[in-house]
């Protein structure tokens, strides 16, 4: 998905929910305005390792 795509389907909340929850948590972090902005490139490998960190843990207690 083109990233103008995805930033439009965020914005109008029609995205799968691990897309979502990938927003979710840049927000929680303060990244997501420089996501909208630049897109996920822009992100730095501390940064994207992080959110991938959250999402997995947030998975986990889903299934608890």
């Amino acid at each position: 998905m083109k990233k103008e795509q995805e930033v439009e389907s965020y914005l109008r909340g029609e995205m799968s929910g691990e897309e979502r929850l990938k927003y979710e948590i840049a927000e929680e972090l303060g990244l997501l305005d420089q996501v909208l902005e630049k897109g996920w490139k822009s992100l730095s490998a501390k940064e994207t390792g992080r959110i991938g960190g959250l999402m997995t843990r947030k998975k986990r207690e889903k299934l608890r």
